[in-house]
C-alpha cells in the first residue's frame, strides 16, 4: 500500500520543481501596434497613426490631410501640410 501511494503521489505533477515561466510584459509595450508611421498633426505635436491619411473636406471648404487611427485614441488628426 506504501508503494502505490508513493507512486501515486511521484506521477503527479510538481508544479514547484517546473523552472518558471517567463514573465510575460506589461503595459504598454505588450500594446504596440504591427504597422504605424508618425505624422506632425496641425496643432505642432508628434502623433502615431495607424491607419490610412486621406483627404477629406475642411470646414471652411478647402481639402486637408487627415491621419486616421491614432493612438491617443482619436479617429482622424488633420496634419501640417
Amino acid at each position: 500500500m506504501k508503494a502505490l501511494t508513493l507512486a501515486l503521489l511521484l506521477s503527479l505533477p510538481m508544479p514547484w520543481l517546473a523552472p518558471p515561466a517567463p514573465r510575460q510584459p506589461t503595459g504598454q509595450l505588450t500594446k504596440r501596434a504591427t504597422s504605424g508611421r508618425w505624422y506632425l498633426a496641425a496643432t505642432g505635436h508628434a502623433v502615431y497613426c495607424y491607419g490610412p491619411v486621406m483627404v477629406v473636406p475642411g470646414a471652411t471648404g478647402n481639402l486637408q490631410r487627415v491621419a486616421t487611427f491614432c493612438r491617443d485614441g482619436s479617429a482622424v488628426v488633420p496634419l501640417k501640410d
